[in-house]
Parts: C-alpha cells; structure tokens; sequence
C-alpha cells in the first residue's frame, strides 16, 4: 500500500504559503520533473513524481479542497473526489503556457492516474439523504411511542414516473456528446472529460418536457410519516425511515430520512445517559430526626426514607428509576439529592427551642465552642 505524502511537503511550502507562492512551486517542480525535460531513462520516474506535484497543486489551490484536505488530510480528498474532481477547474494553462509544451504529452491526464475514473453516460443515481430534528420530552423518551411528522421532499414524477419526457414522446440522442454523456476539454496540453453541458451527462435530449415536472422527473410534495420511537432515545440518537429521503434520478432509489432525536430540557430532571437526578427539599426536622418523604420519578412519585442526621446536598440512589436502555440493556437508576431547608423565620418559641436542643448538644450559638474546641 503506498502512502501519500503531505502535499505542502511535496510542494515544499508551509500552510500558510499564499495561491502565488503554491504556483511558484509548482512551476519551478514542474520544470524539474516534467517528462519532456528528463533523460528516456528517468522517464517513468518523473512521471510519478510529475502526477504527485500535480495532484498536489490541483488542490491546494481550490479553496474548497484546500478545507477540505486541511481538515481531514488525503481521507478528506480521496473519500470524496475522483481523480476527474481532483483536477476539474486546475489552471494548468496559466502555469505552462509560458513553457512552450505541446499538448500531447501525455494523451489524457486521467489516463496517466490509472484511468477509468471518468464515467460515461449518466445512469441510474440515488436520492439524497434528508436530516429531520424531533423535539420530545424526557417523559416521552422513557417510553416507546409513535410520532406522526410532515417533511418536504421529493417523489418519482407519478405523471412520466422518472423519465423526464411527456408521456408519449420519446428521448433523442444529444447532438453535442453523441449519446456519450461527457465532452472533452484540453487546458494546455492536458485533456480531460466533463459531463455535457447540453444533456447534463444523461447523453439524451428531452424535447417535449413531462409538464408535471417540467423533465426533472420528480416533484416536491409534502408527506406526513409516522416515525417509531424506541424507549430510551436521547439527544443525537437517530431512525433511519429508508426511502423517504429525495427521489433519484435516472430510475435511481430513494434516499434515505434520518429523523435525529433532540431532548427538551426538563424542570426538575437531569439525564445523564440512563439516569436521571433531581434535587428534592426537605425539612430541618426531617433531616435531623428522618422519616419518609415522596419523591418524583418518570414513573410517578414513591416513598423514599430519610436517615436522621441526613445532611443537605447527600444523594440517594433509587435503583432502576432511570430512564430504559435504547438497545434493551435494562434501566439507569434515579439520583436524588435532598436540600435541607433552614428556616428563615422563626417564633419565639421555636426560637427558644432551638437553643435548648444546642444546650442538649453542648453546643454554644456563638462561635467561642468552635474556637475552643479548635484552640484547646
């Protein structure tokens, strides 16, 4: 397996060399490199090296590719261009016109990167993917359900179903491409195919257009779904609805309808993968001499028993209170904080209370017993 080298490495300039420094490199590599300037016996290694400059050029200067390959490397380039994508647009006239060379070097410049990467006549292409947001409720996302959504998108023409052409009139072959889909074009001595200008590389002509979709061959319509929701789904989750994306061309399929899940903040819950948490108040007696206080769960409220001496902010687990496991692994539990409330306004008597139970305690309201006991 070869392994590609960094293209500012090949051109021998850093990432922040600007479009003329990049073409003042390429220039200068060429001229070393170019096949025509070399002994017949370093030919084919200058070839090699020919196409990897080349390559190199071709997309660090396309400001598209450029992102692209500055983000991803050469699995951003390779994943989704062919080698015709690579050096469609590439100004190699500008660069060699001052050269001399003739434009028969190399015959095709696709041929010299392995050929076959240019199609020819268009065929059958798949629909695109489409990508719909569903707001549910947490209460929602604990419990399998069923949704019912309205999306916009397209169909296979049900008037010429696909063709393009009216009902009862045929295709003719394009006249410019003859049937072939793509057309040849030469920038200085490189020849390269592009699809047909005149039948958009479907190498046939519709001159009597469907009128229902003008010869598109599908229509945009609204069409209400009804989406099944597994228990347990949450925010970035996605269903796959397949074929209720966009129609595809040519008798192509349909793409696919990703329905992404996105969870409604809630007022008193918080998730964290399958459990949930909430924070519960309770009183100074509760917490001083316990008890059992209700709590909230996705399921109602249950009783939960409080220790005494419970100080605030300690958490409680409720085993499998949580919210269900998307793939069928059981269920997170519930977490529940208790906040103990201190009371802000107290009577005389309540006042008077508190004290004795302090005295109870040996415990002194002002704060000489902690420094006595911190200093003794």
């Amino acid at each position: 397996m070869t392994i590609k080298r960094d293209y500012y490495e090949v051109l021998g300039v850093n990432k922040n060399a600007s479009a003329a420094q990049i073409k003042q490199a390429y220039r200068k590599l060429a001229l070393q490199y170019h096949p025509d300037r070399v002994a017949p016996d370093k030919k084919k290694e200058a070839e090699e090296k020919f196409k990897e400059i080349s390559e190199a050029y071709a997309v660090l200067t396309d400001t598209q590719k450029k992102t692209q390959y500055d983000q991803f490397g050469h699995a951003g380039i390779d994943g989704r261009y062919t080698s015709e994508d690579i050096f469609r647009g590439t100004d190699f006239k500008g660069v060699f016109e001052e050269f001399g060379f003739g434009k028969g070097i190399f015959g095709d410049l696709f041929d010299l990167f392995g050929g076959g990467g240019v199609r020819r006549k268009r065929g059958p292409v798949r629909g695109a993917d489409l990508e719909y947001i569903l707001d549910i409720s947490l209460e929602e996302a604990n419990k399998s359900l069923e949704k019912t959504i309205n999306i916009y998108h397209t169909i296979t023409c049900p008037l010429c179903h696909g063709d393009g052409a009216k009902p009862g009139t045929k295709k003719k072959t394009c006249a410019k491409c003859k049937g072939a889909g793509q057309v040849r074009y030469t920038q200085g001595f490189f020849s390269f195919a592009q699809p047909c200008p005149q039948c958009k590389g479907r190498g046939e002509i519709i001159e009597s257009p469907c009128p229902e979709c003008n010869g598109r061959g599908k229509v945009r319509k609204s069409s209400k779904i009804t989406i099944k929701i597994p228990a347990g789904v949450n925010t970035g989750n996605s269903i796959r609805v397949r074929g209720k994306g966009e129609a595809g061309e040519l008798g192509g399929p349909s793409g696919d309808l990703y329905v992404v899940i996105k969870l409604k903040p809630h007022s008193v819950f918080e998730r964290d993968g399958d459990d949930i948490y909430c924070n519960v108040p309770i009183s100074f007696a509760v917490a001083a001499l316990g008890g059992e206080i209700h709590v909230p769960t996705l399921d109602g409220k249950v009783k939960m028993k409080i220790p005494p001496g419970t100080e605030t902010n300690k958490t409680f687990r409720l085993g499998s209170k949580g919210v269900p496991n998307v793939h069928g692994r059981g269920r997170g539990d519930g977490f529940v904080t208790v906040i103990v409330q201190v009371p802000s306004k107290l009577t005389s008597k309540e006042k008077e209370l508190i004290r004795e139970l302090n005295l109870l305690d040996g415990e002194n309201l002002s704060d000489e017993g902690f420094l006595k006991k911190m200093f003794k």
